[in-house]
């Protein structure tokens, strides 16, 4: 087994706790908070982690380039915005067809691995995609509400819906982010993918904290106070957050962003597992088709 399969699973697993925190932060603050915890909180998480990697290989912080500053600075803003985007759809009535639309960025990432990185993905990997794709999609509609239908004049029309557009714009901006920083950890050339790694997340993040604390300072002081009122279910967040993006910048430092970002569904499989072991509700025959389809997608990626 390739080593960027097993990151990417543990990476998945622990993206699954963060997103279920950050949802619940949602009702605590505003979507510019919300995203600032994971970033800001996340940030001492990142340089503990490269500083642990650095002791650990006795490696030397590599030496950064024009072309590193650039593609971590296209991606650190492109996260901000999907993840921003990803926040404003915990809040609106028609989630789930927002989220399966953000669910998207693997066939995005691929698009723009061809077109920036001129990486062309294997014909495993895009049957990988499509499949596990298809069974996001089904997954995230399953528990549509039936008024929601109801009330929609054609199911095309609930798809065109503004929270689907909020949704397909989320995966774009997170299909970019996800080459990008590729493209920076790449353009390092060593010592190894895990500093690599570890400095692309650091700068990003950093910038990123940054960004926000600034946005939030000009023109949302009263967030500041909501953010340091839940420190601790914000620290919580951003330590899931960190460990998670280490795992998925070190994973894309090895292989395809969208081959990742593919096999990265499995935390739908992680979200249901949770929701009938621990809180034992019940699924339904969709469910149980999509998180099969997600199942035979990730398969067909652990052994091509």
């Amino acid at each position: 087994m390739e080593l960027w399969i097993p990151i990417t699973i543990a990476a998945a697993f622990v993206q699954n706790m963060r997103s279920g925190l950050q949802r619940h932060l949602r009702t605590k603050m505003g979507t510019t908070g919300a995203t600032f915890v994971r970033f800001g909180f996340g940030l001492p998480v990142a340089f503990v982690l490269l500083a642990i990697v650095l002791w650990l290989t006795g490696a030397a912080l590599p030496a950064t380039n024009a072309s590193f500053w650039l593609w971590v600075t296209v991606g650190a803003f492109a996260q901000i915005l999907a993840q921003a985007l990803l926040v404003i759809m915990f809040t609106r009535r028609s989630f789930a067809v927002g989220s399966a639309y953000s669910r998207t960025e693997p066939i995005q990432a691929v698009i723009f691995g061809l077109v920036f990185l001129s990486e062309r993905a294997a014909p495993s990997v895009l049957a990988a995609i499509a499949i596990s794709v298809s069974g996001v999609i089904v997954l995230t509609l399953a528990r549509q509400p039936v008024g929601e239908m109801a009330r929609s004049r054609s199911p095309f029309a609930l798809l065109a819906s503004p929270t689907a557009l909020i949704g397909l714009v989320s995966g774009t901006f997170f299909g970019l982010a996800a080459v990008a920083f590729r493209a920076a950890s790449l353009s390092l050339s060593g010592p190894n993918f895990l500093v690599q790694a570890g400095l692309t997340l650091c700068v990003a993040i950093t910038m990123q904290t940054i960004v926000i604390l600034v946005w939030m300072a000009v023109r949302d002081r009263a967030e500041l106070r909501r953010i340091a009122d839940a420190w601790r279910i914000g620290a919580l967040t951003g330590l899931a957050g960190a460990l998670a993006s280490f795992g998925w910048f070190s994973a894309m430092t090895l292989q395809q962003a969208g081959a990742v970002k593919a096999l990265a569904q499995i935390e739908m499989l992680f979200a249901y597992a949770t929701t009938v072991l621990i809180f034992r509700e019940p699924i339904n025959r969709a469910e149980i088709a999509g998180c099969a389809l997600v199942a035979a997608g990730v398969i067909v990626l652990v052994v091509a």
